[in-house]
């Protein structure tokens, strides 16, 4: 019977360095290609757009006798728009297309979601950030997001200096399923918020079907606090902790550091969940969930249904659409968690 570890225990510190490294598509995506993206034949602008980010990836050329560092000269970019920016809804392929580009595209290239922008200049510092990815050739921004005013304004001035220093750069939004079309983060409100940048972006939209109407996913339900402790036992690698104290203990550590927290985790384990108190304890918990889902990592709770995780005012405030995906990318996790093996089954 396997010892589970426990999160609480970990303060990991992860250098400048490395966080800089990390910056590359999710293991969900390290093998995805422009070649592996199959276009739904009744939605055209997903053919028009796999042409459009093949066709940008054409444009970098090749760097200079393969040696080029982060701070090294880049060559002046081509004519017309040197970004590009893909609006659509869930479930069409945009981050699947933005890894694809990120892959074809020749070193040295980042890419990172929305919020693991803010969190790096919140690491390391604004003028740091710029120094440390000016040197970058392309950098890929996935979930591109608006509901947060500071964080727009800091990620827009950014990327004005990135680009004034000649990297490419390209973008996804994140578009909320059931806002039936109403103030949907759509290209105008990309291109407004990114003000003098908006020149520099060519606009790719990606249809596919509705999403719009579909509600929460339904959670398993969760099970009992023995349950959960027999399962983090009988399970190798897996860390097993009380709701309660990680929320604690995330409190401590920057947002940056929550990647290497679970890194090596085959399981999370958590018993007694409950709804997060505060919105900043529930901003903690969509990091977390985002970086599990990042490494496909199985979750297995006790405690209140992961649709309760949030409260009602939470999931129709300005933050909503990171709660529902929260919600929906850990009850995936928790129906993979489910159906390991455990006990007899081992």
């Amino acid at each position: 019977m396997a010892q589970p570890a426990h999160l609480v225990d970990r303060a990991p510190v992860v250098p400048a360095d490395q966080l800089i490294a990390g910056l590359v598509p999710p293991p969900l995506f390290t093998d995805v290609r422009f070649d592996t993206y199959r276009p739904d034949p009744n939605e055209p602008t997903q053919s028009r757009a796999l042409e459009q980010l093949r066709g940008f990836a054409t444009t970098f050329g090749t760097a200079p006798d393969g040696k080029r560092g982060l701070l090294r000269r880049k060559p002046a970019a081509p004519p017309g728009p040197t970004g590009v920016y893909l609006d659509g809804g869930f479930g069409v392929g945009k981050t699947h297309l933005l890894a694809s580009l990120w892959h074809a595209a020749p070193q040295p290239k980042a890419y990172a979601t929305f919020v693991e922008l803010t969190h790096l200049v919140g690491a390391l510092g604004f003028g740091a950030t710029v120094q440390a990815l000016s040197g970058l050739r392309l950098l890929c921004i996935d979930e591109f997001e608006l509901d947060d005013p500071g964080d727009t304004v800091l990620v827009s001035t950014l990327l004005a200096r990135l680009s004034e220093s000649g990297v490419r750069l390209a973008a996804t939004s994140n578009t909320l399923p059931d806002r039936l079309g109403q103030d949907r983060f759509a290209t105008d409100d990309f291109l407004r918020e990114i003000q003098g940048l908006a020149a520099r972006f060519a606009s790719v939209r990606v249809d596919g079907p509705d999403y719009r109407h579909r509600g929460l996913p339904e959670p398993p339900a969760p099970l009992s606090d023995d349950e959960v402790i027999r399962r983090a036992e009988h399970t190798p690698g897996s860390t097993l902790d009380d709701f309660g104290d990680l929320l604690t203990h995330l409190a401590t550590l920057h947002p940056s550091r929550y990647g290497a927290l679970v890194h090596d985790a085959s399981a999370v384990h958590l018993t007694d969940v409950t709804a997060a108190p505060d919105q900043n304890v529930a901003l903690r918990l969509v990091v977390l969930a985002d970086r599990l889902y990042d490494r496909q990592i199985p979750v297995v709770i006790s405690g209140v249904p992961l649709d309760q995780l949030y409260t009602p005012e939470m999931l129709e405030g300005g933050y909503r659409k990171k709660y529902r995906r929260s919600i929906s990318r850990l009850v995936a996790l928790n129906r993979i968690g489910l159906a390991l093996p455990v006990g007899d089954d081992l």
